[in-house]
């Protein structure tokens, strides 16, 4: 018998837990739909404004994934000292406005920047969420619950595949020649989608906070500066800020910090020459320098957040799995409604009820399933949930494979619909398992660090990955498969996490009981 079946048992989760959770839930479909909604939109933004497929994954990847990633980490500390509510409200205004901005986008440069800041604004809500859900929720069920808020994840990708085609098809319908403002169909969706996160916002501001780490009986660390500490971490992690904070550390800090910068910045340049995708790599440099420069004032000034994250080789090897089940997953969620449009001419309509709505229910279904597994596993044996993160890395070879070689389109929409139900299937394990490795107060940065993998390894390079193949092959459906050669790198991971995670948890357990 594992310790983990011998927990002692919990009360009742309160009904107004589960209440949150759905809001929580409600505002993750808003924040994938407002994400998701350039898949549908991808092949008119082409056309509209010259476009090709490497500068789509770049605007749907990379240049919302890099300020998603990096704010997400100042963010999450704030998380981890104010109120999680609110921050999560305000989060949700700022992306629901920034999508309705992109509608009024007239070429790629505008567009791109209303996409990093739907990146900035979405930063917030998996760092208050995860936090929130931990305090809501005992460990026992803390998978499920997460695997349920996740389950926003797919129904808003799914949803807005659905309502953009609609939106699309209806308005230039309505006004081939462009409608009120001049603006296309692609734009009108934008603009619809985005509005109604403004509203929503507020009934987020209802949410109570819980008390922080009260269901593990630790007590919470109150920071009297929350704000300040916000403006610290901007300046550990916002260069050219970074050179100061690495100053500060001294002469040897600074020196390394700079080479560092250095480095990367001639990496790339030579990437983006001969590429010729500037953009891409100069945002992924900055992106990795600036954790860099987060990583190293991380190890000086908060010792034991570090060891228990970036120093582990178990929530390392979680994080690096989990990036790679995401590289696959978001390269299959973005391109498969531009590649069946391609190859089987389906309208945008058909294409929301025949992709959309199945990757919806095949990801709720997924996540949900998962996360009960992962839960039944852990009570099992402590590593259990990892056990749950090798179907979303392993199912989908054979999958992609099938459907990306399908002549049928029968056939596809069947493996697409398979290929989320399996990717879905590690992200409440994985997110549970990662939590699980750290103290309550460092929740919310852990959750942030846990994104860093998902953003700048999964969408940062998965769909520009596909797209720059599809343009160098003229093949997209080459490009997609071509992502599946990062399965083996998840998997060496994968096992890293396994031999460690067991010590990981007990040198957790340990830090915590001496905290007290």
């Amino acid at each position: 018998m594992s310790e983990t079946s011998a927990e002692p048992a919990v009360a009742r989760v309160p009904a107004y837990s589960w209440y949150a959770l759905g809001v929580l839930a409600l505002v993750y479909v808003f924040n994938f739909v407002d994400r998701q909604i350039l898949s549908i939109l991808a092949n008119d933004i082409k056309a509209d404004l010259g476009l090709d497929d490497a500068q789509l994954g770049f605007l749907y990847g990379t240049a919302f994934a890099i300020f998603y990633a990096l704010f997400g980490i100042p963010l999450g500390r704030l998380a981890d000292s104010w109120s999680r509510t609110r921050l999560l409200a305000a989060g949700l205004a700022l992306w629901s406005l920034m999508t309705v901005l992109s509608g009024f986008a007239r070429n790629g440069s505008a567009l791109a920047g209303a996409r990093v800041g739907v990146g900035i604004g979405e930063a917030t809500a998996n760092p208050c969420a995860y936090s929130l859900i931990a305090d809501w929720f005992p460990q026992r069920l803390r998978a499920t619950a997460l695997a349920i808020y996740s389950s926003g994840l797919f129904v808003g990708s799914g949803l807005s595949l659905l309502v953009g085609g609609m939106i699309v098809q209806g308005w230039n319908a309505a006004w081939p020649d462009g409608g009120p403002l001049g603006l296309a169909g692609w734009q009108a969706a934008f603009i619809a989608v985005g509005a109604p996160g403004l509203l929503l916002a507020l009934w987020v501001l209802s949410l109570r906070e819980p008390a922080r780490g009260a269901l593990d009986g630790t007590a919470p660390t109150i920071d009297p500066r929350p704000w300040t500490g916000l403006l610290g971490n901007l300046m550990q992690i916002v260069p050219p800020f970074t050179v100061l904070g690495a100053a500060r550390r001294g002469a040897a800090a600074l020196a390394v910090n700079l080479a560092v910068a250095a480095g990367l910045a001639v990496l790339a340049w030579v990437l983006g020459r001969a590429t010729g995708n500037l953009p891409q790599f100069a945002f992924v440099a900055v992106g990795y320098y600036a954790v860099f420069s987060w990583v190293c004032a991380l190890r000086a000034q908060d010792r034991e957040a570090f060891e228990l994250t970036w120093h582990n080789p178990a929530f390392v090897g979680v994080v690096l799995a989990y990036s790679v089940v995401c590289y696959v997953g978001y390269t299959v969620s973005y391109w498969a409604a531009p590649y069946a449009e391609r190859t089987f001419a389906l309208d945008k309509v058909e294409l929301g009820w025949l992709i959309g709505a199945p990757a919806a229910l095949g990801g709720f279904l997924g996540v949900i399933g998962g996360g009960w597994l992962a839960d039944r596993l852990y009570r099992r044996h402590p590593s259990g949930r990892l056990m749950v993160m090798a179907i979303g890395l392993a199912a989908p070879l054979p999958i992609v494979l099938v459907g990306y070689t399908a002549a049928d389109p029968t056939l596809f929409l069947v493996c697409a619909f398979l290929v989320q139900l399996v990717t879905s299937s590690a992200l409440g394990a994985s997110a549970a398992a990662s939590q699980a490795l750290v103290l309550p107060r460092m929740r919310g940065i852990a959750a942030a660090i846990f994104l860093l993998g998902t953003t700048l390894i999964g969408l940062a390079f998965g769909p520009f990955t596909a797209g720059f193949v599809s343009e160098a092959t003229g093949s997209l459906g080459l490009g997609v498969m071509g992502n599946l050669c990062a399965v083996p790198l998840g998997l060496a991971a994968l096992v890293l996490a396994l031999r460690h995670y067991r010590g990981a948890l007990a040198a957790a357990r340990e830090a915590g009981a001496t905290s007290l």
